[in-house]
């Protein structure tokens, strides 16, 4: 799978993507965990626009530590549009990711998985792209709605879009915020929530993902 050039073409392989049914992905006790981040010029605001600067970077955490890291200035392939964020940051998250030394067993990234208009966000994408199981955090729905947990560190409610639960609540620290946590590609909703709940560190935000972030700013410089 590549990434697709158009809004047309990405909004059929969204559909694509929602019909797959790869095998599911078990953790182990102990694996190796990714987080990727891209970040945008400060001060850029609106929806951007093709060729914006970038800077991507992705960490691999083992047991707390960081094993390998990578780090590559680049540009936005697209503007951004709610739904289509894989125009935008697909390409130049894959080229980080994939230079990554040890490769995770699982990646954690900023996007949303079924939480999606067409149930195939950015989570889902990149793991499919990648061969590589993936768990979407975010600080608020796309299109899902549901209730807050209570303010308690591991609770949790669900996300829905009708009928549907597509992702969960969670909060990781008392008087925080709580995130999303998206199932992506090869891992269910118990999957993304164990893999999330491993990697906080006594952060609000998983360390791996936390890391990458701070990376990326970094490379960016003031």
């Amino acid at each position: 799978m590549t990434w697709p050039a158009t809004e047309s073409e990405l909004v059929s392989a969204q559909h694509a993507l929602a019909q797959a049914t790869p095998p599911p992905w078990i953790p182990a006790d102990n694996c190796l965990v990714g987080g990727a981040w891209v970040c945008f010029p400060r001060g850029l605001s609106g929806t951007g626009s093709a060729g914006d600067r970038a800077w991507g970077a992705a960490v691999v955490m083992d047991q707390g530590r960081v094993v390998g890291r990578c780090l590559v200035p680049g540009h936005a392939s697209a503007s951004y549009a709610p739904g289509l964020l894989a125009l935008r940051l697909g390409p130049l998250l894959e080229d980080v990711v994939r230079r990554l030394a040890p490769h995770p067993d699982v990646l954690l990234l900023d996007g949303t998985g079924r939480d999606h208009p067409r149930r195939g966000g950015l989570a889902l994408h990149l793991g499919a792209v990648l061969g590589l199981p993936t768990v979407g955090v975010t600080h608020r729905p796309l299109t899902a709605a549901g209730d807050w947990p209570a303010d308690v560190p591991g609770a949790m409610s669900p996300l829905f879009i009708g009928p549907d639960q597509v992702a969960t609540w969670l909060r990781t620290r008392r008087g925080t915020r709580p995130l999303v946590v998206h199932p992506g590609w090869r891992t269910d909703l118990t999957t993304a929530v164990v893999v999330v709940s491993r990697s906080l560190a006594g952060r609000r935000t998983p360390e791996p993902l936390r890391r990458a972030r701070r990376a990326a700013r970094l490379l960016r410089g003031p």
